[in-house]
C-alpha cells in the first residue's frame, strides 16, 4: 500500500544515515476506505493528493516540535512516499490516517516531497499558529493555509542526498 509519511529534513537525514524510518509504529496517511467514501467523486489521483496534503500538514506538527528545540532549523514540510506491506487504520486521528507497524527501509521509499526554500517563512509561521488554527482561530487558520498554498517539490530517492547537502 502506498503511504505518505510526514517528516522533516532532519528525518530525511536519519533515513539516509540509518537506511530506514522508524521506530514503529509510524504515523502515515493513505487512500483508505473512509477517504474514498468522503471523496465519493474523486479519482485515484485526487485521493492520493488528499493523503499527501494531510501528511504535509502533519509535517508542520513535527516542525513545530523541532523548532522548539532548534529555532534555526529549516522550516520546510517533508513527505516521504513509500510502498509498504501492511498498515493499521487510525480513523480516530483522521479518515486517511494509518499507522505503519514496521520500520520503513529506504528500498521501499518511492519519492519525497519537500517545500521549496521560498516557503520557509510561511511554514515557520504555520508551525507557530497550528494549535490556534486547530482551535478555530480564523487568523491562525489563514496563516496555516498560506503555508499549504505552497506546492511541494518532488524528488526521486537518489536526489535525497544532494537535496540535504544544499541545507
Amino acid at each position: 500500500m502506498r503511504v505518505y509519511l510526514p517528516s522533516t529534513l532532519a528525518g530525511l537525514r536519519v533515513l539516509l544515515d540509518d537506511g530506514e524510518l522508524g521506530p514503529p509504529p509510524l504515523p502515515a496517511f493513505a487512500v483508505t476506505g473512509a477517504l474514498r467514501e468522503w471523496y465519493a467523486e474523486g479519482d485515484e489521483e485526487e485521493l492520493e493528493y488528499a493523503a499527501l496534503t494531510l501528511a504535509a500538514r502533519a509535517s508542520v506538527r513535527l516542525l513545530d516540535r523541532q523548532l522548539l528545540d532548534d529555532p534555526a532549523a529549516p522550516a520546510r514540510r517533508v513527505v516521504v512516499v513509500a510502498e509498504v506491506g501492511r498498515v493499521e487504520p487510525a480513523p480516530e486521528v483522521e479518515r486517511a490516517a494509518v499507522r505503519v507497524p514496521d520500520p520503513v527501509p529506504l528500498r521501499l521509499v518511492q519519492a519525497v516531497h519537500v517545500d521549496d526554500p521560498a516557503a520557509e517563512d510561511d511554514v515557520r509561521a504555520a508551525a507557530e499558529q497550528l494549535v490556534e488554527a486547530d482551535l478555530g482561530g480564523e487568523d491562525a487558520t489563514f496563516v496555516v493555509e498560506q503555508a499549504e498554498g505552497h506546492e511541494l517539490q518532488w524528488y526521486a530517492v537518489q536526489e535525497i542526498g544532494p537535496l540535504l547537502e544544499l541545507e
